[in-house]
């Protein structure tokens, strides 16, 4: 039979309210009392329940983390990162995805109305950031990663530098002599898209090589994307050097497209992508990229929620962490 709350005050001469006491650090109690308590609790092995222990101070202890969808190539960084955080301070996660749509939103609310976690770290689900800011304001604590709307006027976000970066990767072109990029494009819906068109575009026309509208292609973050992209620009003429595509798999994407037409990368197309998740490394030729600090991203997101259940107002502005760029045998051999 498992060992109870009851066995302990048993054995111990105690209250289970005395024993609930020391298990939760509160109240008034005499050090003597409390050492004979413990020392009952190692003797028998009693383990309380983490659920009961949670009621008693107020708090779960466990974090709840909503995303998308767990075959995004980037999530898995972001997810090991808050991990990190949450474990070292002894908080479990609890994780959510939208993949069965309405019904997945179903269970997360029900979730939420039986106050499971504590706090919430959110990837948002298309769709879902009014819903996510209602909840955030009537008290649960929110923090949004990878902003895509820029919502962090109503909800504490933690991104990253979208414009910076493609800026990053134009002027690492421009440097090898690449003058006629073509462009596949992320969703137009999405802020970062935006950012990384705008970033990248406005290196190149401060140099004088402006970027034509037949040199962009729109993508939805795909390597089918990142070919059609490619393959529609080679039958229709358009002369590029270069290729950049808002996202890795749409990098891949192009690349595979260009060998698959006998261009070579680099010499003939360079191509840089953006994310570095851990597939770029090891194409071939591996991919130039601009880094998204994506294990960062979710660290800091953890640590703000954690340190709001301390006492830490949570950020009223974006918290920035920069692109890095990290070239490889894609442009450069």
């Amino acid at each position: 039979m498992p060992i109870t709350i009851a066995d302990v005050a048993a054995r111990a001469k105690v209250s289970k309210t005395t024993v609930s006491r020391v298990l939760n650090g509160k109240g008034e109690l005499d050090e003597s009392t409390a050492a004979r308590v413990r020392a009952v609790i190692d003797e028998l092995g009693y383990v309380p329940s983490a659920r009961a222990v949670g009621l008693a101070r107020g708090r779960t202890r466990v974090v709840g983390m909503l995303v998308p969808s767990l075959t995004w190539p980037w999530i898995g960084e972001v997810i090991q990162g808050a991990v990190d955080v949450l474990e070292t301070e002894r908080y479990g996660l609890l994780l959510f995805t939208c993949n069965r749509g309405e019904e997945s939103m179903r269970q997360f609310g029900a979730q939420v109305s039986a106050k499971s976690f504590d706090g919430l770290l959110v990837i948002e689900p298309e769709g879902t950031l009014d819903y996510i800011a209602t909840l955030h304001a009537r008290g649960l604590p929110v923090v949004l990663i990878d902003d895509r709307h820029q919502a962090s006027g109503q909800i504490p976000s933690i991104g990253t530098t979208n414009h910076d970066g493609a800026g990053s990767a134009a002027r690492h072109l421009l440097e090898i002599g690449r003058t006629r990029p073509l462009m596949v494009t992320g969703p137009d819906r999405f802020g970062c898209t935006q950012q990384r068109f705008t970033g990248f575009a406005d290196v190149f026309a401060e140099a004088g090589h402006p970027i034509t509208t037949d040199r962009v292609h729109p993508g939805d973050f795909t390597t089918a994307a990142g070919a059609a992209g490619v393959r529609a620009a080679l039958e229709s003429g358009v002369d590029f050097d270069a290729v950049f595509a808002h996202n890795d798999l749409a990098a891949i994407g192009a690349m595979r497209e260009l060998l698959d037409h006998g261009k070579r990368v680099p010499q003939d197309v360079a191509v840089v992508g953006f994310d570095d998740i851990p597939t770029a490394a090891h194409t071939q030729p591996p991919l130039s990229t601009v880094h998204q600090p994506l294990r960062e991203m979710g660290e800091a997101a953890a640590r703000a929620l954690l340190g709001h259940f301390e006492g830490t107002p949570l950020p009223n502005r974006p918290t920035v962490i920069p692109t890095t760029f990290t070239p490889r045998s894609s442009t450069t051999l």
